[in-house]
């Protein structure tokens, strides 16, 4: 089924886009595409470093309706996946890599999973990993709220990142954000005991959210409730923020924020042991 956006209303500019995001007024259409053929979308210069390189770390899943859904009987055994049991980071997100490659070339000893829709930007992080010489990653395009409750097993990651998801800033779009109560239990589904997953965003209201899902559920503690308080929400006592994740290196994408005047919020739910 396509999805028709909504576009801005008369005098209103069109909103910032964010990698993967569509104009506008944009109508999206289902389509099946071949691993191969896909790189012809992209610049020359990318689709030659996919053609060279994209099997080292692109992983093409059986497909469902739709080129960023996987088929219903996919599975993907992260050992057999990565030729060892080391810890596991799943990003859900990854733009154009800066961030999960800069943690695969810091911490070799761990592995790194990400998953992203927007095809240019698995090129540049295909390009980057090449250029750091990192060999522990690999992305899927996948939708992640579609891909992640088919394809992966309970308790195989040890980590889940989601950093700047699309805002959805208009109020009327906000129930498409990703984190929410539904996705908390995916991703609590997802993590070992004690594991962490770790949000960002420059999004007052969402960073709200955010905290408010991780605490309203009951499999994730958070551990700075109460910790750095904001003045601007709306319960401006009660906090509940983490420090900056020291892992998380600044993007290019989060200095196009910073210029635009906006802070970023970090918040941490852990993983309650299962019963």
């Amino acid at each position: 089924m396509n999805e028709a956006v909504e576009g801005p209303a008369p005098g209103e500019q069109p909103a910032e886009r964010r990698p993967g995001e569509a104009p506008e007024g944009t109508v999206f259409m289902s389509r099946t595409k071949s691993f191969t053929r896909r790189t012809r979308e992209l610049p020359a210069n990318l689709a030659r470093t996919w053609e060279a390189h994209a099997h080292r770390f692109v992983v093409e899943p059986r497909r469902g309706i739709g080129y960023t859904t996987v088929a219903q009987d996919f599975a993907l055994d992260l050992t057999d996946l990565f030729g060892g049991s080391a810890p596991v980071t799943l990003e859900i997100g990854s733009g154009t890599g800066e961030q999960i490659v800069a943690a695969a070339a810091a911490h070799p000893e761990r592995n790194f999973l990400a998953l992203e829709v927007w095809v240019p930007g698995i090129a540049k992080l295909v390009s980057k990993a090449v250029e750091a010489d990192v060999g522990n990653i690999r992305v899927i395009e996948a939708d992640a709220a579609q891909a992640l409750p088919i394809m992966l097993g309970d308790a195989c990651v040890d980590e889940v990142w989601t950093f700047f998801p699309d805002p959805w800033r208009k109020a009327r779009h906000r129930k498409r954000r990703l984190v929410s109560d539904s996705f908390a239990l995916e991703v609590a589904r997802l993590l070992r005991d004690g594991g962490a997953w770790r949000l960002a965003t420059d999004w007052d209201d969402y960073a709200w959210q955010m905290r408010d899902v991780i605490e309203a559920c009951e499999l994730f503690d958070n551990p700075h409730a109460g910790e750095r308080p904001d003045p601007a929400d709306p319960q401006p006592q009660r906090g509940g923020f983490a420090p900056r994740f020291e892992g998380r290196v600044v993007t290019h994408f989060e200095t196009r924020g910073i210029d635009a005047g906006r802070r970023a919020h970090d918040v941490v739910g852990i993983r309650c042991p299962r019963g």
